[in-house]
Formats: C-alpha cells, sequence, structure tokens
C-alpha cells in the first residue's frame, strides 16, 4: 500500500478475458502469475473464473469453482490477501472457506440473491459494483442523461438494499463499474469525478486496467483500439487518477507500473 491506495491485481483463470484470455488458464500458471504479481507489490490478488468482457458467455457454476478455488487454496495458503471475483453465491462461499477475505461481485449482488446472505454471514468486505446485465446485454444498457449522478443513485440503492439484508456498512466498497454498460464518455465523466463517488461515504475500488476507452486514446476512429497489452501506460495515468482522489484501491493487470505511479504521487505529496 503507496499513499493508502491498495493495488488489486488480476487474477484471471479464464480461456476468454478481454486482456490476457488463457495465459494463466491453469491452476499452476495461475498461482505462479499470482505470486508474480506479489512480488511485484500488490496487495490483494482478485481471483476470477468467469471473464466479463463484452459478449462473454457464463461458465457453469461447477466449471467456475474448478478454475478458482484450487487457486485461491494455494494463494492463500502462501500468504497472500485473495479477493474472489464472482457473481455466483456459491462459489463466494467457497472461496471463503478456500481462504478468500473479499468477496468482488460485479453485479453488486444482482446477479444472485442470495449473494447478500452469504456476504453478511461471511463478514467478509464486499466489492459492490455498479451494473445494468450480463456481459451479453449490457452494451446495449449503456444510456444516461447524467452518468454520475446515476452511477451514485444506483450503488446507494444497492447499499440501502444490501444494508436490509444484513450486510454491515463497514463490509461495502465501491465500484463505478468502468466499462460495463458504459461507453467512453461515460469512463471518462466517472473518472473525472471519482470526488462523488467519495462522497457517498464508503471505500472505493476504481477498475480502468486495459479497458477499451484506453486503448482508444490517440487512435483514429477509422482503426481498432490498442490492444490491452498496450494500454498499461494509460491505466497507471488514471492510477495517479484514483491515487489522486483518495480511493480505497485500483484493480490493475500490470502491478509494477502501477506501483510506480502510485510511489510517483507519494513523493509529489511528501514534498509538499
Amino acid at each position: 500500500m503507496i499513499m493508502g491506495t491498495l493495488v488489486m491485481g488480476v487474477v484471471n483463470v479464464t480461456p476468454d478475458s478481454f486482456s490476457d484470455g488463457g495465459r494463466w488458464f491453469t491452476t499452476g500458471a495461475a498461482v505462479a502469475h499470482g505470486l508474480d504479481l506479489l512480488e511485484q507489490g500488490a496487495d490483494i490478488l482478485d481471483v476470477g473464473g468467469e471473464s466479463t468482457r463484452p459478449g462473454a458467455e457464463r461458465p457453469t457454476t461447477e466449471e467456475e469453482l474448478h478454475r478458482v478455488v484450487p487457486v485461491i487454496r494455494e494463494l492463500s495458503l502462501a500468504g497472500a490477501r485473495v479477493s474472489v471475483d464472482t457473481m455466483r453465491a456459491s462459489v463466494a462461499a467457497q472461496a471463503v472457506e478456500a481462504g478468500a477475505s473479499i468477496v468482488n461481485d460485479v453485479s453488486g449482488g444482482l446477479a444472485d440473491p442470495e449473494m447478500a446472505r452469504v456476504v453478511a454471514q461471511a463478514g467478509v468486505p464486499f466489492v459492490v459494483m455498479h451494473w445494468r446485465g450480463h456481459s451479453d446485454t449490457m452494451q446495449a444498457r449503456a444510456s444516461y442523461d447524467d452518468v454520475v449522478a446515476e452511477v451514485c443513485r444506483a450503488l446507494s440503492q444497492r447499499v440501502s438494499d444490501l444494508r436490509t439484508q444484513g450486510v454491515r456498512p463497514e463490509q461495502l466498497i465501491l465500484d463505478p463499474g468502468f466499462g460495463f454498460a458504459k461507453l467512453p464518455e461515460h469512463n471518462w465523466s466517472l473518472l473525472a469525478h471519482l470526488d462523488a463517488l467519495q462522497a457517498l461515504g464508503f471505500r472505493v475500488l476504481v477498475g480502468t486496467s486495459r479497458k477499451t476507452f484506453l486503448g482508444a486514446l490517440g487512435v483514429s476512429e477509422r482503426h481498432p483500439p490498442r490492444p490491452p497489452d498496450e494500454r498499461d501506460v494509460g491505466t497507471a495515468a488514471t492510477t495517479v487518477i484514483a491515487a489522486l482522489a483518495g480511493v480505497w484501491g485500483v484493480r490493475v493487470h500490470d502491478v509494477a507500473s502501477s506501483i510506480d505511479a502510485l510511489r510517483v504521487v507519494a513523493a509529489m505529496e511528501a514534498a509538499r
């Protein structure tokens, strides 16, 4: 942790992730990658077995469990603080049993009505993302009059609903859902107004890493965005913005560049 902003390193145990599909699909490769991210300075490892790229199909529950539980167990035994990235309550429950200490649900508990109960009983931190539907339909719902106000309002409603289901306020971490049912202009507005999200009074997680809106910067509309692994400099820039806004954490694929970015911010702040 640098300047109070945590770095959450992404461990995708999927064959079809938008950023690194298949590179760490086996248990051994995923564990090795997670340990490498720890070595680079990650504070948390976010292990997920379902791709949430636009248009992705969902794995079965059994397949998701097969992908993530062994990885979570091994990384936890190695001393890592592990988050499970899942929309399924049963996966969250078994992941916590295997050693996960955070549940990161991109649906904010909407995809599975049992999620709130599982999280409340486990008592672990719960990342609640702004969500308008699964990957196969979400981009058709990217319509807003005022994206910042609407995302804040929707997250406030999720907080209220989750609290009525027994989730304690101190468990909650809010994520505005960059790239999820968002067009580029929506993502930029949210990034420019992180203070509005902070004003809701909860910890905030920023997940801009390698998103398409960063890959489109400086590229003609006639050409496709730069590939995901060429978006890490842009991601590091958003890490700086997030840190200056005082967010709780950033979720990134390339940990080393964001750690360097946070060191720059910390050195500047120390010189004030």
